[in-house]
């Protein structure tokens, strides 16, 4: 078994790791619905927040509206200490010279979006953007 459907086995492991390669893994697929249920899950993970902080990051790195929209609504469930490594992990994504240059328009994009979770967390995203600095 390789590839999105190995992934989406992985990310029900009971080992943080595979989950964490898990989300980096599906984040390019955040658009097929199966990843993305898997996605906002480890998002949330509750055993280890390596496996936010990465899947984040790779959301964050794939920097589509679909992608960032999963973070937004992870970041409205979310409780403090998740939300605080979700931002970690999107302000890993946004360090370095490389970044994510479009980062904020998406966030700003999906701010007006109609459901209420979807323009919250996507609010919090784009403040974390103005934290991570030059």
């Amino acid at each position: 078994m390789s590839g999105p459907r190995a992934a989406l086995a992985e990310a029900a492991s009971p080992s943080w790791s595979r989950r964490a390669r898990a989300g980096r893994d599906l984040a390019a697929s955040a658009d097929v619905p199966e990843a993305a249920e898997a996605l906002a899950r480890l998002l949330l993970d509750a055993e280890d927040t390596a496996v936010t902080r990465h899947t984040a990051r790779a959301l964050a790195r794939v920097g589509t509206a679909p992608a960032l929209r999963i973070v937004a609504l992870a970041v409205a469930a979310a409780d403090d200490n998740q939300a605080d490594w979700m931002r970690t992990g999107v302000q890993d994504a946004l360090a370095g010279p490389d970044g994510v240059p479009g980062l904020a328009t998406v966030c700003a994009r999906l701010a007006g979006e109609p459901e209420e979770a979807v323009r919250r967390g996507a609010a919090e995203i784009l403040a974390w953007t103005d934290d991570a600095g030059p």
